[in-house]
């Protein structure tokens, strides 16, 4: 994976040819009807993150997105212009070297897909595949990122990492849904097919802490309870639309840039929601490669 790059023209033929435009609801995007095989972690090995001659250092970033009902109007946005617009800012900003993006959807833990994923990619697929995903639109209840931060974790092979002691960036972005903590071994084992022994989410949590800066993004809830503390930004369902600037900010904070000049970046009338979302973590900076 890793070939090829992204660009405006590309997203406005696939926009044209999906009709993608603010009239559209979520059923009439993401129109699959069952999860494809592809997609489905119980028939996926490994999810690959390689160099290539067109991206040399690549670096993944996986953006999941909660598909419960609750949702929909996420999963729209996102699809509808969101996904494009933080892609586009990474190539022009250069905040990484050579992005290579991952789409998940997880969602409720009784769902019958709770977890899809697709590949990593640099191009216009990015945005094929995220709208190949099967939007279930079911349980409102206990969400499992956890089972993404397990396949990340134990199915990937990623040459950020292994070449270069560079971890990668997850954001999960959700409504105030709880994080399942129990029972987290019947689930994964069941989603992914994993023995994962007495793990708890939290355990879960840390193993892929060590290849990737982990972020939630919440919509509404209380950002005091649960586990990412730190790593967790609350915003409010009007707020979506800011999502890219948000994620771009907590990248470059991550990477040791001040708030300051990441403000300054910002669109001026966006620049105190920003704010409000970064000042929320409490990170500690790259400060050279990581210690595996």
């Amino acid at each position: 994976m890793g070939y090829g790059s992204y660009s405006a023209s590309d997203w406005t033929k696939l926009r044209t040819s999906r009709r993608l435009d603010q009239t559209q609801n979520v059923s009439e995007i993401y129109t699959k009807v069952v999860c494809d095989p592809k997609y489905n972690p119980k028939f996926i090995g490994t999810r690959e993150c390689f160099d290539s001659d067109d991206h040399p250092h690549s670096t993944p970033i996986v953006v999941g997105l909660d598909v419960t009902a609750s949702m929909g109007y996420l999963a729209t946005q996102v699809a509808q212009g969101a996904l494009n617009d933080l892609i586009m800012k990474l190539y022009s900003t250069g905040i990484v070297e050579d992005p290579a993006l991952m789409c998940a959807a997880y969602g409720d833990c009784n769902d019958n897909f709770p977890l899809q994923v697709t590949q990593f990619e640099s191009d216009i697929r990015i945005a094929e595949q995220l709208l190949d995903l099967f939007f279930e639109n079911r349980g409102q209840g206990q969400v499992v990122p956890t089972c993404l931060w397990e396949f990340l974790s134990r199915h990937t092979k990623i040459d950020a990492i292994e070449k270069r002691h560079q971890k990668g960036f997850v954001f999960t972005i959700g409504d105030g849904a709880s994080i399942r903590d129990s029972r987290v071994q019947e689930t994964v084992l069941r989603v992914i097919g994993d023995d994962v022994g007495s793990s708890s989410a939290q355990d879960i949590l840390q193993e892929v802490q060590k290849k990737f800066h982990v972020f939630h993004i919440m919509i509404g809830g209380d950002e005091n309870r649960g586990i990412l503390q730190g790593h967790k930004m609350v915003i409010r369902k009007e707020e979506i639309d800011i999502i890219s600037e948000i994620i771009l900010g907590a990248i470059r904070l991550q990477k040791g840039q001040d708030m300051q000049t990441i403000l300054r970046d910002c669109d001026q009338i966006k620049r105190a929601q920003v704010k409000n979302a970064l000042d929320q973590l409490c990170l500690v900076p790259e400060s050279g490669a990581l210690r595996l």
